[in-house]
């Protein structure tokens, strides 16, 4: 299937490995002009070599001014940006809800709420002014299934879920989509941690997963760069899950 999105401009946040990075490759493929963008300076500027990304621009999403600077770093790379892919870590876990204070709730709230809304009041006002736009949310089979011992990705990543289906209708009629992808158990760093060894992850996932095994991020990223295509124009305000039949709810 030819996405017919060649020559369009991305950001892709959290791209320096995983999932992320997995996306970035993928629109690279489809002969999009990938902005990546990850934490750490260095790691961000290899994968950006490795993937062939048009440039490599670290922002630390717990700083939520710095979504202005990677915008403003990114246009001038490429141009006007058409796609952003709104992807980042997840906060720790805890078996005890309770046991994080406040500045772990307000660390965790600047990275999964406030600065994806920063990068999109930044981005989506352009998209509109040029009638085609496409957002892509990368965030967890949590927001319907809250998964124990990670309270604060349920509760942020579920506010976040409802901002995008918010603004997705307010943005449709003028051909910009909003939709977000629902991880479930994909072999990246953050299952190797939940787990203790990629290894455990692999046999938790055969129990617990249908498909009997864990997802790729390259099963995740071609979900995402359909979202991100021409052919994806009639989808938004989505959650699709991308679990190997994980979820039980309809």
């Amino acid at each position: 299937m030819d996405l017919d999105i060649a020559g369009r401009t991305a950001i892709v946040g959290g791209a320096s490995a995983g999932i992320g990075r997995a996306i970035a490759e993928a629109l690279v493929a489809e002969g999009v002009q990938v902005v990546l963008s990850s934490r750490d300076p260095e790691r961000t500027a290899a994968a950006a070599d490795e993937v062939g990304a048009a440039a490599g621009i670290a922002w630390d999403t717990s700083d939520v001014s710095g979504a202005d600077r990677l915008v403003d770093a990114a246009e001038a790379a490429v141009g006007p940006i058409d796609i952003v892919v709104v992807n980042t870590g997840g906060p720790p876990a805890d078996p005890d809800p309770l046991s994080f204070g406040d500045e772990r709730w307000e660390e965790a709230h600047r990275n999964l709420v406030r600065s994806p809304m920063a990068l999109l009041r930044r981005t989506l006002p352009g998209m509109r002014e040029r009638r085609w736009g496409r957002v892509v949310g990368v965030a967890s089979t949590s927001v319907r299934e809250p998964l124990p011992a990670l309270v604060l990705s349920n509760a942020e990543r579920s506010a976040t879920l409802a901002a995008f289906k918010t603004l997705s209708r307010e943005v449709a009629g003028d051909g910009v989509t909003i939709n977000t992808l629902l991880t479930g158990r994909i072999a990246t760093r953050r299952m190797e941690a939940i787990h203790g060894s990629m290894e455990q992850a692999r046999a938790a996932a055969a129990e617990a997963v249908p498909a009997g095994r864990l997802g790729l991020p390259e099963e995740m990223a071609a979900a995402a760069a359909f979202l991100c295509s021409e052919r994806a124009a009639y989808v938004t305000g989505a959650a699709l899950p991308v679990d190997g039949g994980l979820l039980r709810g309809i």
